[in-house]
């Protein structure tokens, strides 16, 4: 609108400007390039380099533009002799210290500095020069800091500060002394630096720097295939390999920001000599090359031979939505079984079964993008800023603009050192600090009355549960003080619109369901539901296990969550698929393996995952799976599951195939091919469609991943307006139900899906597993940023494993000097089902009588300890609870082994 519009004139040319907008950004909006060191749209306007300096009429002095306002009428000149002697004076300073070797530097023609002396026609040094000579820090794997390039701009430590959060490095000491420098002047890998690389794109010379520079003759766009956050890169490629990973900025979840496996975990996995690169057939024992068609032929042979619930079938969170559709239409159409899962059972599970209930939908109810319009956070059984980094950026910024943050959890993570309050509740015991807090809610009359009223239901019968769980008895069960808890309450009713994130910390329980029911109950008594800033948001752990749900590869659902059980929704499918269908739900993937283990699962197609070092109790999953009569394998590569397979499939990375997946926050977004798949590998969509086309069914000729989601299109009405065509403009949430709909950024804005919001009453359950005499530490899992689920793709990556290449268990400092275990110490790890071998680490972050493993090393199988009681509702298990003992190896440890 005109209204909104400031006019000024920069050299003579009328500008039209934005409020808000600076003069630099005002010039650069209208071609006019004015030098600058110093500014990066992504900081707050800094003004130290002193580059950007501009005569404005009626200003005193050249003031720096990237820090000026523009003004209605406002007379700017960027070309005066004034401006140009104090910008030469500028440059002329930063070279007289700066190394001259353009031509062979890394940053040659990329050059902040070398564009602005070029263009200002500066060609040599005006003062005599003062040679630095700084150790380089070389000791990150990914890149370097030489601060003899550094110009002192402050790009970095900004980045460090205000994008990140992290504050790893700063400028030290004074005068010719300031330079960039960590805490103590550590080496970068040494410091708190979680590698991300954010200063690093920000550098605009060479003192930070990629190890690896080659520039790329060619660029992809894609989504990254780590986490759930789905943040957006740009693969740099060179003679068909790619040699680079870097943000796309115009993606809306990640807006160009990345963690250290985006940046950096891609390239070596992707192109990692232990990809698979031919099909394996299991002969005298041994994995043996074969052709596609002998394979093939194998396969659908054996498969044909099973009756229906005698195969089982688990897809992969890391496969597109259209291989996950054909995944289970395949299980469902051809082999006639509802046994299809994958390892959303294992993780968020309860999060459909929980808010399915209460609010009609079991997903995100917000986008990544409006958390910076939080009043409040509340992040309980999440460790964001380890798990879902970039979300970890997002919550950080709030709170930096003023965003209360409460953190709900057993460790001291990262976040804490942001968090108004921390609650440090016992594991397992989530829903007596929720139901505490929402009865000093309705105590001290701080619902949303109006809200409730309007848009929910049952509210008597939560006020009913509530009367157990007074603050006395909170503290009891959880061991947060009452004052706090109550505190807590406060914070999050008072402060609107709040934001709850939760994760697996929420979810793998026993108990699981209602903890999501109880983060549900407590947003809306607070009316924090159908808001930007607000809403329940579980963060996904993989690429697309949002997506695989989405596609229906669970048991007692087809895609878009349409029950095998209800006629209607069968009919359509039967009509769809030409095929007969299964009326009653499947097994989830957490009973399969006693399924196989007592005879009555014969036969198992596994699609990229490793259930091996997945699964609670794990050796048992491994004698399961050695119990089977026939096992087929689809994978990248041969993982710890896959080796006992009879038949090894080889899959494309999602480097090398064209497709869909759908982040957390139900953001459907492409994959782009940027490489051709290494051998005889073939996209998995591809692959499980041959098999059926072998097997003789119909269906399955599909040209391209479009026409699949075209056929996902017609079948899911949340998905009935997205095609491939749409996506190439831009991302779409869902629901997004025909072809004009723009998606669906912030659910239950008006009402819930299910109509009304519905709220549940909750009953305190312990964990199923707790310890005593014989087991006095209890486990709990989860992730390191370094690494990512069982270690398929992030181990295959040298720097990584730089950072964190075996197992740890962390463990306080009391119980280390208890069990006389010091730091860096070989210990044992035994709970009632196996034993693990790994170094400890002591530490503060684990309270007294909890230790703390995660589950990335085959070396340190951590899930052949976990607990596989089940929660009822979901079937997810309770990994995140366990009974464990540990002591210090009395000699060299070996392999981990599962008990008898």
């Amino acid at each position: 609108m005109k209204q909104n519009i400031i006019t000024l004139n920069i050299n003579g040319q009328e500008i039209g400007a934005r409020p808000g907008m600076t003069v630099l950004e005002a010039a650069q909006k209208a071609g006019i390039y004015i030098p600058t060191l110093c500014y990066d749209p992504d900081l707050a306007p800094h003004g130290g380099c002193r580059l950007c300096v501009v005569e404005i009429e009626k200003m005193r002095g050249l003031p720096t533009a990237c820090t000026t306002a523009a003004g209605e009428g406002m007379i700017v000149r960027t070309e005066t002799e004034a401006v140009k002697e104090a910008r030469r004076l500028v440059i002329d300073l930063l070279i007289a210290d700066h190394p001259m070797d353009c031509l062979t530097c890394a940053k040659n023609q990329r050059c902040g500095l070398q564009k602005a002396a070029a263009y200002l026609g500066i060609t040599e040094r005006r003062f005599p020069w003062l040679k630095r000579e700084i150790a380089v820090d070389n000791s990150n794997p990914f890149f370097r800091l030489d601060r003899n390039y550094c110009i002192l701009c402050g790009r970095c430590t900004r980045t460090c500060d205000e994008v990140t959060g992290v504050n790893a490095i700063e400028i030290a000491d004074r005068g010719y002394q300031s330079r960039v420098s960590t805490f103590n002047d550590q080496p970068l890998k040494e410091s708190i630096c979680q590698s991300c690389g954010e200063c690093v794109v920000r550098c605009p010379v060479a003192s930070l720097i990629p190890k690896e520079t080659t520039p790329p003759t060619s660029e992809v766009v894609t989504t990254c295939p780590y986490c759930g956050v789905g943040c957006g890169i740009k693969m740099g490629i060179r003679e068909g390999k790619i040699i680079s990973v870097a943000g796309e900025r115009q993606n809306p979840a990640s807006q160009g920001r990345l963690c250290v496996k985006g940046r950096y975990g891609i390239v070596q996995f992707v192109h990692s000599p232990e990809r698979l690169t031919s099909p394996l057939i299991r002969k005298k024992g041994k994995l043996t090359k074969t052709s596609w068609d002998e394979a093939l032929d194998l396969v659908a042979k054996k498969l044909k031979s099973y009756a229906p619930d005698e195969v089982a079938v688990i897809s992969s969170a890391k496969c597109s939505n259209e291989e996950n559709y054909v995944i289970q239409k395949f299980g469902r159409a051809v082999l006639g079984t509802n046994n299809v899962d994958h390892c959303a059972r294992l993780c968020h599970a309860p999060t459909v079964a929980g808010l399915a209930q209460t609010f009609g939908s079991g997903a995100m109810t917000n986008s990544i993008g409006d958390i910076k319009e939080a009043a409040c956070i509340f992040s309980i059984g999440s460790n964001t800023t380890e798990s879902h980094p970039v979300i970890g950026f997002e919550v950080k910024k709030a709170v930096r603009n003023g965003a209360k943050l409460i953190v709900a959890n057993p460790r001291r993570i990262k976040l804490v050192r942001y968090a108004d309050i921390w609650l440090r509740q016992r594991p397992g015991t989530d829903v007596a600090l929720l139901m505490g807090m929402m009865k000093v809610i309705i105590d001290e009359k701080l619902s949303n009355a109006a809200f409730i009223k309007e848009r929910c239901e049952n509210l008597d019968s939560l006020k009913e549960s509530l009367a157990g769980f007074s603050l006395d008895e909170a503290e009891k069960i959880t061991d947060v003080p009452a004052g706090q808890i109550a505190e807590a309450a406060r914070l999050y009713a008072g402060n609107s619109p709040a934001a709850l994130f939760y994760s697996m910390g929420i979810t793998q329980h026993s108990h699981g369901t209602d903890n999501v029911i109880a983060t549900a109950n407590l947003a809306m008594l607070t009316g924090n539901i159908g808001a930007a800033g607000g809403g329940v948001n579980p963060l996904r752990g993989q690429n697309n296990v949002q997506g695989a749900c989405d596609m229906g590869a669970l048991p007692n659902v087809y895609c878009g969550y349409q029950k095998v059980t209800e006629p209607a929704v069968k009919e359509k499918f039967e009509a769809a698929w030409g095929a007969i269908l299964a009326d009653t739900p499947g097994l989830p993937v957490t009973e399969m393996f006693d399924a196989i283990s007592q005879g009555r699962i014969k036969a198992l197609y596994l699609v990229g995952e490793n259930p091996i070092l997945s699964e609670p109790d794990a050796g048992h999953v491994r004698e399961a799976l050695k119990k089977l009569d026939f096992f087929v394998a689809q994978d990248i590569f041969l993982s710890e599951s896959a080796a006992l397979a009879d038949v090894v499939l080889p899959a494309a990375s999602f480097a090398e195939k064209d497709g869909t997946f759908t982040n957390t926050e139900r953001r459907v977004q492409l994959i782009r091919k940027a490489v051709e798949p290494p051998g005889q590998s073939r996209a998995d969509w591809w692959i499980t469609g041959q098999i059926a086309q072998w097997m003789g069914a119909g269906g399955f000729d599909f040209e391209n991943p479009a026409r699949i989601m075209d056929e996902i299109a017609r079948l899911t009405p949340s998905y009935g307006g997205i095609s491939f065509k749409r996506l190439e403009a831009g991302s779409l949430q869902w629901p997004c139900p025909d072809k004009k709909h723009p998606g669906t950024p912030i659910l239950h804005t008006e009402k819930f899906t299910r109509g009304k919001g519905r709220f549940l009453p909750l009953e305190y359950k312990p964990s199923l597993e707790l310890p005593d005499e014989d087991y006095p530490l209890l486990l709990t899992t989860g992730r390191s940023i370094f690494q990512y689920h069982t270690g398929t793709m992030s181990r295959k990556v040298a720097g990584l494993n730089a950072f964190r290449g075996e197992e740890m268990v962390e463990i306080n400092p009391g119980d280390a000097e208890r069990l006389g275990i010091a730091d860096g110490d070989k210990v044992k790890v035994t709970s009632r089902r196996g034993e693990v071998a790994a170094r400890a680490r002591v530490t503060e972050v684990s309270p007294q009588g909890v230790v703390f493993m995660t589950f990335h090393f085959a070396e340190s199988p951590t899930n052949l300890l976990t607990n596989p009681a089940l929660d009822p509702v979901s079937k997810i298990p309770e990994l995140k609870v366990c009974a464990v003992k540990v002591k210090k190896a009395t000699r060299p440890a070996r392999r981990a082994k599962a008990k008898a």
